[in-house]
């Protein structure tokens, strides 16, 4: 029994980090400026991240409240606004979850000249002050 209930712990456990840690694939990395017309832009920062946001044009749900709000999205194709890795694999996830198309998105906290557009998932942060 016990061999059981742990055995289903870490299956519940590696769905979980998957689902937040695993990235998502085949999306490209675009600067905001390059966006092709008619993709939607959807800011899925945080409300205290995005504050003053040079993304005024952008339909603005924090990942933390894509369940809620999810029905308020137009159905078009999506370019979402992230601060980190994490925020883009979890949105990606829900938003096809919720039958959207994520065509491209950007990471605030990086450039994505530097990701090469299709470079592998990059977890180092940078410094706002340096």
């Amino acid at each position: 029994m016990i061999v059981i209930s742990l055995l289903f712990f870490l299956i519940l456990l590696g769905a979980a980090l998957y689902r937040r840690y695993y990235p998502v694939k085949h999306i490209p990395c675009l600067p905001v400026e390059e966006v092709p017309d008619g993709l939607l832009l959807l800011d899925l920062r945080d409300y205290n991240e995005s504050n003053g946001s040079i993304f005024g044009q952008a339909l603005h749900i924090p990942v933390a409240y894509l369940k809620r709000h999810a029905r308020d999205i137009p159905p078009k194709p999506l370019h979402i606004i992230v601060q980190d890795d994490i925020e883009k694999n979890v949105g990606i996830r829900l938003l096809r979850r919720y039958g959207y198309e994520v065509k491209s998105y950007s990471v605030t906290a990086c450039d994505c000249q530097e990701r090469g557009r299709t470079s592998r998932w990059n977890i180092t942060k940078r410094s706002k002050t340096a």
